[in-house]
């Protein structure tokens, strides 16, 4: 390998994947201007105009310029469907095309990962990572930081259906929670998002942004990261594509993987780190057989129910009629208000299946708005959705590469509700959900339920549903894993075990999935390896 870097430049830090950790990562570790940083991004620059506007989301979701839109193999569970796996393919990636809601998820879920084994990870560790990045528009407090480069903002709309929502599920017993990301994550209210004055605060824009200008950073799109280099074990080096040129660069101290939970692992193995099997069979020379690299994938499954609204107060409304779409567009182009600016949920929910168990282990997410398909045509009546996600789901699949060249997306396996605990999770969310969706403060806006509709009423017949319409909401993780078993892939450092000077830095060293959405806490994991890093710079 050393006479392939001979002539290639040095730079102290290579960074593969400019996305949600990749962002954060070039900001912090070229920040003293100390060390110089080469940020590597297969995707563009983020100037698509649907990008910056946070209903955009819905544009770029088959988008192939900025969008990987993988595909599961066909899932068992599900009647041999293959599940769609839109993930960011551009600066800040999937934090530039994701729904923008904060969500850190529970407590308990870092103090699980402490108690596996993981010094350092438990809640007390890292909440202090969630307040460094967070700049908090309800001002600083015991669980919020401001300040920080991530802009943490409330809901602009406020359309009576979301109230409605919460309200109905208050009369069903749901407590009213203001901070999902407070002391407690159970209860009911409104997301808050990853916005900046009705604009998107995607990593690109709020971490990569003030770095841009340095000296010390340097930034290339459009380069597919092909393999790690290695002398022995230690990684030395990048060999990446732009246009029809392979380009190498030298690492001085390490390279860090953050090309997220399906291409860091599939990037490993293309390098010769893996499995022994999967590399032999595409004929890849072995680094490290390392057999936890793309197991144990997991991801959060949701289910939706598409209720028909018997007022036009829905965003399907607002599209479907050519002035209000006119004037909901010149209201957001002249004061960054209106439809446009919402999330992927507007109101929130968190509950217990089960009265026994100690925290949620199912979120809703609520939307004025109704499809077949998200990213697909609005409905042509007035419609709302509400979708139930098993927040701790045991099921586990694997990522593995179908081939050599890194082009050829790679083998995906989820296999959602694969396991008895998650069919029934996902049956009982639908049942609560369905009484919250008839109490009374949603009467007056509710002719009737779409979908599935009342005839689906049976446990077996709601399963059957979740098979048919159960789908992903985007979360997926833990494919290189951090842990002191035989299958985990890095240590509690998130140096990957076996090797030297290579980490990895993304929602894949997930030990497990947390309870809520994936995007605060990578970007919390990647500060707090920026702190890592340059401590063992020292």
């Amino acid at each position: 390998m050393t006479t392939q870097l001979q002539s290639a430049p040095e730079f102290d830090y290579i960074i593969v994947g400019a996305g949600s950790a990749g962002c954060v990562l070039a900001n912090r570790l070229s920040a003293n201007g100390k060390h110089s940083v080469l940020l590597l991004e297969a995707g563009p620059k983020d100037s698509n105009i649907w990008i910056h506007v946070p209903l955009g989301y819905g544009k770029l979701f088959k988008d192939k310029r900025v969008n990987w839109m993988y595909q599961t193999e066909p899932e068992p569970e599900l009647g041999g469907r293959q599940v769609f796996q839109p993930r960011g393919k551009t600066l800040g990636g999937s934090s530039s095309i994701n729904g923008l809601l904060y969500v850190r998820g529970q407590h308990e879920d870092y103090d699980r990962w402490r108690q596996l084994g993981n010094v350092g990870w438990g809640y007390d560790d890292v909440l202090p990572y969630f307040k460094k990045a967070e700049n908090q528009a309800r001002g600083a407090s015991e669980y919020h930081g401001a300040g920080g480069p991530l802009p943490v903002s409330d809901m602009i709309l406020t359309d009576p259906l979301s109230k409605a929502f919460i309200d109905a599920a208050v009369e069903t017993g749901v407590p009213f929670n203001p901070d999902f990301n407070g002391a407690s994550q159970e209860g009911v209210g409104l997301f808050q998002t990853t916005t900046r004055n009705g604009r998107r605060a995607s990593t690109a824009v709020a971490y990569l942004g003030p770095a841009k200008t340095r000296g010390n950073l340097k930034v290339e799109t459009s380069a597919l990261g092909q393999r790690v280099l290695f002398e022995g074990r230690r990684a030395v080096g990048v060999e990446y594509r732009v246009g029809a040129e392979i380009r190498r660069a030298r690492a001085r101290k390490e390279i860090v993987l953050s090309s997220g939970a399906y291409n860091s692992p599939q990037l490993l193995q293309l390098s010769g780190v893996g499995p022994a099997d999967l590399l032999r069979k595409h004929g890849i020379e072995m680094v490290l057989d390392a057999p936890g690299v793309g197991h144990d994938l997991q991801d959060h499954m949701q289910v939706r129910i598409v209720m028909r609204s018997s007022q036009p107060v829905t965003l399907n409304d607002a599209i479907n009629n050519p002035i209000r779409r006119t004037l909901t567009g010149m209201r957001y182009a002249l004061f960054r208000q209106g439809w446009l600016t919402i999330a992927a949920g507007t109101a929130g929910a968190f509950f217990k299946t089960n009265p026994r168990l100690a925290s949620p282990d199912i979120q809703v997410h609520f939307l004025p708005f109704s499809t077949d398909r998200m990213g697909e045509k609005l409905h042509d009546f007035s419609g709302f959705t509400a979708s139930v996600c098993q927040l701790r789901p045991e099921s586990r699949g694997s990522l593995r590469i179908k081939s050599a060249d890194p082009t050829v997306p790679p083998e995906i396996r989820i296999n959602y509700m694969s396991t008895e605990t998650d069919r029934t999770t996902n049956v009982e969310g639908l049942k609560f959900l369905r009484r919250i969706l008839n109490a009374k403060p949603l009467k007056p806006f509710v002719v009737g339920e779409e979908d599935p509709g009342t005839e689906v009423a049976s446990d077996a017949e709601l399963l059957d549903f979740c098979r048919q319409r159960g789908s992903t909401i985007y979360h997926p993780t833990s494919t290189c894993r951090m842990g002191n078993d035989a299958l985990a892939v890095v240590d509690q450092r998130l140096r990957v075990k076996g090797c030297e000077a290579l980490r990895v830095v993304d929602g894949s060293i997930m030990p497990d999935l947390v309870s809520g959405n994936t995007n605060a806490p990578i970007i919390m994991i990647a500060e707090k390896a920026s702190d890592m890093i340059l401590e063992d710079a020292r």
